[in-house]
């Protein structure tokens, strides 16, 4: 199936309004209608990862139920605001299956919120497309599962290659106490011995902190070459500010929980330099005009930008590809979960936002090293790191 063209909308109510829109109307969903649910992290700590997947979801729903919906029956799109937490995730998972008999979830946004769900999902047989990164989601497979944000393992792997390519073999790793913190620490603390990195000085610090000072102090005695920062939040942000606020220089990497601009301005001068894997939606400019990805990319984002006012992130991309993968496999089998299923794990070669998709029953991600370019901050902006 071809990526599907969006057409520029004028600009929408706040966000609250759409996303209370589009629960709201699953009141008069007929039974004919397609019912889809999501778990998104819109306001609290995630609300940059929440926000923009809501946004880019309800863009996309008023897209394909303006040329007709998915073969002939309307998308209802049932929101529900988890605030990041687990145990919301968990009640609104039983209430969209067994209240609202949603066809298929898209979400939750974070990993921890997904490894909650995860099970309720499978018993369910209900085909659960996460928008969060932890490997951990799909590995090992479960048959209902999949997700479209890249792998973790990928990212470490991305980063350390960049960190050998410059002769680093030193650094200190920090990550959030999150689902998305504790999976990425356990990947890089599991490759960093194939790379030669060692790791001097391993910190978790908490999800909500206003505050890392402390934190950014132990670099002082630590004699590392780089730091590794692994978050989701805007915390992130904050322990990059204070590095710099202490007069630390050393270079300073990202995972690819940094994909959002709003970020780096959150860090302001701090984050110059930074250095951070990411898909190629926030480059695509850059990209050569044959790239497969480009022209979706151009597409979603100069749409997302017309409707919205503000810049797209790669979290709202992970949401615009699930809705899309989950549409192109009704598109090719109808409206049995089972078949949808089976076609969302054979697809092969399909465009999206994060990568070009090829799924398999051993890989419920479908995504590979490639996915990933190397970024950096110059000038408040995101661009291509230069080798």
């Amino acid at each position: 199936m071809r990526p599907r063209t969006l057409s520029a909308s004028p600009p929408r109510a706040p966000l609250w309004c759409a996303a209370a829109a589009l629960a709201l109307a699953a009141g008069g969903a007929r039974a004919e209608d397609l019912k889809v649910g999501a778990i998104l992290s819109v306001t609290g700590p995630a609300a940059f990862l929440g926000a923009p997947e809501a946004r880019s979801l309800g863009m996309l729903v008023d897209d394909l139920n303006a040329k007709g919906g998915v073969r002939g029956r309307k998308v209802v799109l049932l929101v529900r605001d988890s605030g990041g937490a687990p145990e919301k995730a968990i009640s609104f998972a039983r209430q969209l299956i067994d209240e609202e008999r949603v066809f298929a979830i898209l979400g939750p946004s974070t990993s921890g919120e997904t490894m909650a769900v995860k099970a309720i999902a499978e018993q369910a047989q209900v085909p659960l497309v996460s928008l969060a990164a932890a490997e951990v989601i799909v590995n090992p497979v479960a048959r209902y599962v999949f997700k479209t944000a890249q792998k973790d393992s990928h990212a470490v792997m991305r980063i350390f290659e960049e960190m050998r390519r410059r002769g680093i073999t030193r650094i200190a790793v920090f990550s959030s106490n999150t689902g998305f913190g504790k999976a990425g620490k356990e990947q890089i603390e599991r490759l960093a011995p194939e790379y030669g990195i060692a790791i001097a000085l391993n910190e978790v610090y908490d999800k909500g902190a206003t505050d890392l000072t402390a934190e950014a102090t132990k670099l002082k005695g630590a004699n590392v070459q780089a730091m590794l920062n692994w978050s989701i939040e805007p915390a992130q942000s904050i322990l990059v500010k204070n590095v710099r606020q202490l007069g630390l220089s050393i270079p300073i990497y990202q995972s690819h929980g940094f994909g959002n601009l709003a970020y780096a301005k959150a860090a302001g001068p701090a984050a110059e330099g930074v250095v951070f894997p990411l898909g190629r939606l926030l480059v695509a400019d850059s990209l050569p005009d044959g790239h497969p990805q480009k022209a979706l990319l151009v597409s979603y984002r100069d749409a997302y930008r017309a409707r919205y006012h503000e810049d797209v992130s790669g979290f709202g991309g992970y949401a615009f590809d699930a809705l899309r993968i989950l549409v192109r496999a009704i598109d090719e089998v109808g409206f049995d979960r089972e078949k949808v299923r089976s076609a969302i794990e054979g697809l092969k070669g399909f465009v999206g936002t994060s990568g070009v998709f090829s799924f398999s029953a051993a890989d419920h991600n479908g995504l590979d090293l490639g996915s990933f370019e190397m970024l950096t901050v110059k000038d408040g902006r995101f661009v291509i790191l230069e080798k």
